[in-house]
């Protein structure tokens, strides 16, 4: 019997990767590894106003065989709009619809006028009743990447959905040590709630754990000027984009990990802080990274408030209870693989 042939479809936008992205080529991978051949596909991801044609392209593209004539014996697709292929054996493995117009509706519209309301709440019912039959009809299951986007799937539109959370990207993960400093990597986003990391530090008692922040975004001047601000900048220090290695090497070192946006999807940032050894430190709002950690076992789940994120990272200031954390979030992340999702993505 020959190999199994599996697509892996995302959708992307130009110049932009994202962590969905990040996530579709570790399926594939994880698919290679386990001996099927394995592409990814991103299908057309046309600018804000345009989706219905991106919608349209994704419905038309061909999946069915490869360019050598080969049949394509089963899809996994992402976010939006890339469950619009069609195929017989089609998981989706969703991580978000356009959240636009779904929790973030109010947000979205906040600063729109009369009339950018009236034409995106069409544009809203009829994305909803897009999504609602191709995530009903089009795919064969349904498969969330987190509780919460479970959830959210049920408020908007009653659709039911089986749970599968992504593992870390494979890389080489390590712990040596618990150094003095407290790493978060992010966009630099105000969902991503990096302005609460920075208050909370200059509301701690331990003067003498550091904060490291990597990642670039439009919050960067607001976070800089706010450091100033609190005279932090000994101890809490911007470090812009970095690679993998870098990423790495900063979760083998540091103390612990902070990861507190709003109501995020999944979020690898968890995981790999459990590879490493590391514990989490999030809020009870935070979503994904709030259903992995368990606050005294493998990190800390403290109120999105200053005070509360301050006696949180002060906790951290014990070497031993970060490193009993850490063991613990190691722990966790084993019963995480890429063998198991595999074998799960392939249940049609």
């Amino acid at each position: 019997m020959s190999v199994r042939r599996v697509l892996v479809v995302t959708s992307g936008a130009l110049f932009v990767r994202g962590g969905h992205m990040v996530i579709a080529e570790e399926t594939a991978a994880a698919f290679r590894r386990a001996g099927y051949l394995a592409e990814v596909l991103v299908t057309p991801q046309n600018r804000f106003g345009r989706q219905l044609s991106a919608y349209t392209a994704t419905w038309l593209t061909d999946v069915g065989l490869t360019a050598d004539g080969h049949p394509v014996d089963h899809v996994v697709s992402f976010r939006f709009p890339s469950y619009a292929v069609r195929h017989p054996r089609h998981v989706c493995w969703l991580n978000h619809r356009m959240r636009e117009y779904y929790d973030l509706w109010e947000r979205f519209t906040r600063g729109l006028g009369r009339k950018g309301k009236l034409k995106e709440g069409v544009r809203r019912q009829l994305f909803h009743a897009l999504d609602g039959y191709l995530l009903r009809s089009n795919v064969t299951r349904l498969v969330a990447q987190s509780k919460t986007i479970q959830a959210r799937l049920q408020r908007f539109g009653g659709i039911g959905s089986d749970l599968l959370y992504p593992p870390a990207p494979e890389r080489p993960y390590r712990c040596d040590g618990y150094g003095d400093y407290v790493f978060a990597v992010s966009r630099l986003h105000p969902l991503k709630r990096l302005d609460l990391l920075v208050e909370a530090a200059g509301l701690m008692k331990n003067g003498s754990l550091g904060v490291k922040i990597a990642g670039s975004g439009e919050d960067e001047p607001k976070l800089r000027a706010r450091i100033r601000e609190l005279g932090l900048e000994g101890r809490v220090e911007l470090l812009g984009a970095i690679d993998d290695a870098a990423l790495v090497d900063h979760y083998a070192r540091c103390r612990a990990v902070f990861f507190a946006p709003w109501n995020e999807d999944f979020g690898f940032v968890t995981q790999e802080a459990f590879r490493s050894a590391k514990a989490v430190i999030t809020a009870p709002d935070s979503g994904g990274p709030a259903e992995l950690v368990v606050s005294g076992a493998n990190g800390r789940v403290a109120s999105a408030d200053p005070q509360a994120m301050a006696e949180a990272l002060d906790a951290m200031a014990d070497v031993h209870e970060a490193e009993r954390l850490g063991q613990g979030a190691l722990a966790t992340s084993r019963s995480h693989t890429w063998e198991q999702a595999v074998q799960e993505l392939l249940r049609a």
